[in-house]
């Protein structure tokens, strides 16, 4: 996480938690590299990919776009870079621990069109292939044949998108039934609820 990323109210990134139990998370540095989070990349378990646009990965590096293979015994793991975009950008050109990994990357035009285009109504993305952190991760849970898990993340989202825009008093373009569903699903798939 970009340092400024993680006091933000509308940051998405912290939703992956709340889904996600395996989830770690940890503050970038462009000078220090944290220990903890290279014995976890080093760690033989893992399969690491960094999800990030294919068009910025080197002509060497492996890209799985919209689909991948995780090589046998090995779990992935997935390194999302949480900041606004140009921080993101920032961290994948200046981490150069994680060039050996390969990327982990969709193409909106490949997808259907309720997931083509960003759902998040906070912040305006300048370009329309910039989504949150958390419909990223989502889109990724997919690739990564983890069907309910993506739909349950997604759904969280629309549930901190609608009441976020609600706490703040600004126009709601949210769901407003975005709750109702999360909990219909979650019932639905026999997914206990926190809280």
């Amino acid at each position: 996480m970009y340092d400024t990323e993680v006091m933000k109210p509308s940051n998405t990134g912290k939703l992956i938690a709340d889904i996600v139990p395996d989830t770690y998370a940890f503050l970038w540095s462009r000078t220090q590299e944290n220990p903890e989070m290279l014995a976890i990349l080093n760690d033989p378990q893992w399969q690491p990919y960094v999800v990030f646009p294919q068009q910025y990965a080197q002509p060497e590096r492996e890209v799985f776009c919209n689909e991948m293979t995780v090589p046998s015994g090995k779990r992935p793991l997935f390194i999302m870079l949480d900041g606004c975009w140009r921080e993101a950008k920032k961290m994948f050109r200046k981490s150069p621990y994680l060039n050996q990994f390969p990327i982990a990357a969709f193409d909106p035009h490949l997808l259907d069109e309720t997931a083509s285009t960003s759902r998040y109504q906070i912040r305006v993305a300048e370009e329309n292939y910039q989504f949150a952190t958390a419909e990223v991760a989502a889109r990724v849970l997919a690739m990564a044949k983890e069907p309910i898990n993506a739909q349950l993340l997604d759904q969280w989202f629309d549930v901190f998108s609608y009441q976020y825009q609600k706490s703040v008093c600004q126009s709601n373009r949210g769901d407003p039934e975005a709750l109702n569903k999360y909990i219909s699903f979650a019932e639905q798939h026999n997914i206990p609820l926190k809280g």
